[in-house]
C-alpha cells in the first residue's frame, strides 16, 4: 500500500508541482490510513472499500488527541477530518486515472462544511512598530528588515520569501517574479521602501552572509544557508517580539495585512487575487468581510445619527 501512495507523491510533486508543505501533509494524513489498515489485516488497496474509509473516518473523529491525557474530551477538528477526505479523494482520483485501481472508492465520501476564518489584519500602528529598523545594524537584522518589509508590500507566503532567488529580482523597474503554489509564477509590484531595504541588505547584509557554496536565494541565515521554513518563521516571530507587540502575530499576518490595507483603500479584489496567486477569486473574498467589519466600525465611530 505504501509504494502506491509514493507514486501519488511523486505525482503531486513532479506533475502538479505542488508545494512541499501540501505534499507532507498528503504523506502523513495517507500514512494514518495505511497504519489504521494494517491493523485491520488490509494488506492491498484493491481490498479497501467505502465501508473502510467510513470506518477510518470514523475511528478518527473518535480517537482521543495525541499529546492530550487520556480523559481529555477534545477530538479531531473538523477541518482535520476535511483534510484527511481530501487527500482521501485526491489519492483515488489519481490511482483511478491511472488505472492502478479499477475504481473510486472515496468518490462518495462528503466533505464537511468548512468555516472560513477570518484573517487576522495588523492596525497601522502595529506595522509602523513592526517594521521600524534596528539599531545597530548587523547582516542578520538587514536580512530580517528586508524579509519584512517585502512581505508586506508584495504579500509574499512565508515559503515565496525563503525561495526567492536573486533572479527574480527586478528592484529597478520596482517588481519581482514570484514562483507561487503549482509553480505558478506571476509579477508582483514591490514599494519603495521595501525596495530600499532589500538594496541595503543586499549590498551590506548579504554578502557578509554568503559562502562559496551558498545559493543564490536571496535570504540566508548566519551560515550562508536558505531559511527553512521554521527558521524563517521563528526569525519573524523573534523580531516581532523585540518590537514589543502586545499579540500574538504570526508571518502570515502580513500577508493578510497587505490584502486588507489594500481592499481598504479601494484596491479592485482581482487585482488583489492576482498578486496575491490565489488560484480562486473565492479565496480572496474573504477579505471582503474583514473590510466590512472595518467600513461599520467607521460608521459606528463618524456618522452623526449612528
Amino acid at each position: 500500500m505504501q509504494t502506491l501512495v509514493e507514486d501519488f507523491l511523486q505525482y503531486l510533486r513532479h506533475e502538479r508541482g505542488q508545494a512541499e508543505h501540501t505534499q507532507k501533509t498528503y504523506a502523513g494524513l495517507l500514512n494514518k490510513f495505511t497504519a489504521w489498515a494494517g491493523k485491520n489485516a488490509l494488506t492491498d488497496w484493491k481490498q479497501v472499500e467505502l465501508r473502510h474509509l467510513m470506518s477510518f473516518l470514523q475511528y478518527e473523529r473518535e480517537r482521543g488527541l495525541v499529546n492530550q491525557p487520556k480523559e481529555s474530551p477534545r477530538r479531531l477538528s473538523s477541518e482535520s477530518v476535511y483534510l484527511e477526505i481530501a487527500a482521501l479523494r485526491a489519492f483515488y482520483r489519481f490511482a483511478e486515472n491511472e488505472k492502478f485501481l479499477p475504481a473510486n472508492v472515496a468518490e462518495n465520501l462528503s466533505l464537511p462544511r468548512r468555516w472560513k476564518r477570518l484573517p487576522k489584519a495588523l492596525s497601522n500602528q502595529e506595522i509602523e512598530r513592526l517594521l521600524a529598523p534596528e539599531t545597530p545594524e548587523t547582516p542578520q537584522s538587514l536580512c530580517d528588515q528586508a524579509v519584512l518589509e517585502l512581505a508586506y508590500a508584495s504579500g509574499l507566503r512565508l515559503s515565496e520569501l525563503r525561495n526567492l532567488r536573486l533572479e527574480q529580482l527586478h528592484l529597478e523597474a520596482g517588481f519581482i517574479n514570484v514562483i507561487g503554489k503549482g509553480n505558478k509564477e506571476r509579477v508582483v509590484p514591490v514599494g519603495r521602501k521595501a525596495v530600499e531595504a532589500l538594496n541595503r541588505y543586499i549590498e551590506a547584509g548579504r554578502p557578509k552572509l554568503v559562502t562559496p557554496r551558498s545559493p543564490a536565494n536571496v535570504f540566508l541565515t548566519r551560515r550562508g544557508t536558505p531559511f527553512a521554513s521554521v527558521t524563517l518563521w521563528l526569525h519573524i516571530k523573534r523580531r516581532v517580539r523585540r518590537a514589543g507587540a502586545e499579540r500574538n502575530i504570526t508571518p502570515h499576518m502580513l500577508r493578510h495585512s497587505f490584502a486588507t490595507h489594500l481592499l481598504e483603500h479601494g484596491a479592485d479584489l482581482r487585482v488583489i487575487q492576482e498578486l496575491l496567486g490565489h488560484a480562486s477569486i473565492g479565496t480572496t473574498e474573504v477579505y471582503t468581510h474583514v473590510t466590512g467589519h472595518r467600513l461599520r466600525d467607521i460608521h459606528r465611530k463618524f456618522h452623526p445619527r449612528r
